[in-house]
């Protein structure tokens, strides 16, 4: 089978969620035998070579349109006054991107197009309106749903202390909303990585097939260390440019952090992720035992060196990828209940979900007197990861789903796939 993944960024390196995903699903297909044609937004924030994924081998094929997604304040306030279409969909619209993706469906035999989120939705309306100018058959067009976007946005809406910043983030959600609403219930079928976004699409009256088919891993990479961890060590990490990490962050600083600090003084905080804000960047270090690390060349180094992981996500869809990049290593896990959103979570045997201060701050007491079953929680964590998130199993739902979509119209020889 050839898929086309359509891409809102090149997925590489596989350093943050959104990227890991899309990246293991290309490397899962190539692996089943499948061929992979990856076409990419290739963005100033995350500008890669052509060659980026030359290392998954000959099944996979990379193709990168240059797109400039930098947001500029004339043209979000254009957007604002005069468009309904969301700031953060419009950015990433390109008639480059879309003659190159013609282009492909043109020249080559493509079974399935897989939409990679939100982002690049809107090429799915442009892709029509050129088939019926031209008469191009296009294949089946599968939305691999990452986030609802707009729940996020709403979220973050709902707790903004600025009346100015609330009012523009609503407006966001708003139009979010009215364009996922409108636009992704007309894929072919859809495949959200949580089951609870699963369910929110099908409170939109979608048409289309809607599956739960989670984000998958390369589990091989993400062994539990042989030495300890350093004890008495709390850590998070995530990209620190991603609202809803800033927020849940600022909330754990603020809220819990220092009483924390003040009952558990030998309690440390360490904190990991590219682009992180001059409010954490100017702390001194070790100031109130917080220690701010930035971009980390090797997130698994940096996760097996400490003891508890924190996930304080107050706002937020999809899946946290770097909750089941924890769970795989064998960590212990403090999360709020939203922040193990789409994850196979069961309270106080594979993860500890807690919501609120108080609860996080008891939680950050019973961890430090030694009072939580931290090896038991550790070996559920690694054995739920390896059962439920393996590139090879999600591979195979995945083409199950491909399956089911061609149906009886399949070319001949196009579900064949030789494993490598």
């Amino acid at each position: 089978m050839h898929i086309l993944q359509l891409c809102p960024r090149v997925p590489y390196p596989p350093h943050d969620g959104g990227a890991i995903a899309m990246y293991e699903t290309a490397r899962g297909l190539a692996q089943a035998g499948h061929r992979v044609t990856v076409l990419a937004a290739n963005t100033p924030k995350h500008y890669q070579p052509a060659d980026a994924l030359a290392h998954l081998g000959p099944n996979v094929r990379l193709v990168v349109v240059d797109v400039d997604t930098r947001i500029r304040p004339l043209a979000a306030l254009k957007n604002l006054l005069f468009s309904r279409q969301p700031y953060n969909i419009e950015r990433f619209v390109s008639p480059d991107l879309l003659a190159r993706l013609l282009e492909i469906l043109r020249q080559e035999a493509v079974d399935i197009i897989q939409f990679e989120g939100t982002q690049v939705a809107p090429y799915r309306r442009l892709l029509h309106q050129a088939a019926a100018d031209t008469q191009l058959r296009l294949p089946p067009l599968i939305l691999r749903a990452h986030n609802i976007e707009y729940t996020i946005w709403q979220m973050l809406a709902a707790r903004a202390g600025n009346p100015l910043k609330k009012w523009y983030l609503q407006e966001l959600s708003d139009r979010l909303a009215q364009y996922e609403r409108a636009e992704l219930p007309r894929f072919s079928a859809i495949a959200a990585i949580t089951e609870q976004d699963a369910q929110r699409l099908r409170s939109m009256e979608c048409e289309a097939p809607i599956t739960f088919i989670p984000a998958s891993f390369d589990l091989s990479r993400w062994q539990p260390a042989a030495a300890p961890p350093q004890p008495r060590t709390l850590f998070a990490i995530g990209s620190l440019n991603w609202l809803p990490n800033l927020e849940g962050l600022d909330w754990f600083l603020r809220e819990v952090w220092p009483q924390a600090h003040a009952e558990l003084p030998e309690l440390e905080l360490h904190l990991a992720g590219s682009h992180p804000p001059a409010s954490l960047v100017g702390r001194a270090p070790g100031q109130d035992n917080v220690y701010v690390h930035g971009f980390v060349a090797s997130a698994a180094a940096f996760m097996q060196r400490y003891e508890l992981m924190l996930v304080p996500l107050l706002s937020g869809g999809g899946m946290r990828v770097k909750l089941v990049e924890g769970l795989a290593l064998g960590k212990p896990v403090l999360s709020t209940t939203l922040g193990a959103e789409g994850i196979a979570a069961r309270n106080d045997e594979n993860m500890l979900l807690r919501d609120g201060a108080a609860a996080w701050q008891q939680a950050l007491r019973d961890y430090y007197h030694g009072q939580l079953p931290l090896a038991a929680l550790g070996r559920e964590a690694a054995r739920t990861a390896h059962a439920e998130y393996d590139t090879r199993q999600v591979t195979q739902r995945l083409t199950d789903l491909y399956r089911q979509v061609l149906g009886p119209h399949v070319r001949p020889g196009a579900l064949a796939a030789t494993p490598q």
